[in-house]
C-alpha cells in the first residue's frame, strides 16, 4: 500500500513540474515519507536522485527549504491562484480562493529557509 501511493505521488510530482496548478513538493515529500516506511532502498533512490533528493534531505535534516525553490513555489502559488480567480464566476469563489492563498502563503512563508554553504550541485 505505502509503495502504491508513493509511486502515485511520484508520478503526480513529476506532473506538477509542468502543470502549474499541481504542486511538485508536497507529492515529493509524501513519496518520500511512504517510502522510508514501505521501502528503505526506494527512499535512498528518492533522496540521491540529482532533482529531487537536495530538497528532501534539506526538509528532512532540517525543517527547512532552499531559498530558491520558496521563491519559485511563491510565484507558482500567486499565478496559479490569481488565474483560478479570474476563472471562476461567483464573488464568493473568489473570496474563498483568496482566503485559501492567503493562509497558504503566510504559512508557506514562515517556514525556514536555508542557505547553500557552497556553490556544489547538491546545494543549488
Amino acid at each position: 500500500m505505502l509503495l502504491s501511493v508513493g509511486w502515485i505521488c511520484v508520478a503526480l510530482g513529476v506532473i506538477g513540474i509542468f502543470l502549474p496548478l499541481l504542486p511538485t513538493t508536497p507529492f515529493m515529500l509524501l513519496a518520500s515519507a511512504c517510502f522510508m516506511r514501505g521501502s528503505p532502498r526506494i527512499a535512498k533512490w528518492l533522496h540521491d536522485h540529482p532533482k529531487f533528493g537536495p530538497a528532501l534531505n534539506n526538509w528532512h535534516q532540517h525543517r527547512a527549504i532552499d531559498k530558491k525553490i520558496k521563491r519559485r513555489a511563491n510565484i507558482c502559488i500567486v499565478a496559479s491562484f490569481c488565474l483560478s480567480i479570474a476563472i471562476v464566476p461567483e464573488i464568493w469563489q473568489k473570496v474563498m480562493l483568496l482566503t485559501m492563498a492567503t493562509v497558504l502563503l503566510i504559512w508557506f512563508n514562515r517556514l525556514r529557509e536555508i542557505e547553500p554553504v557552497a556553490h556544489t550541485p547538491e546545494n543549488t
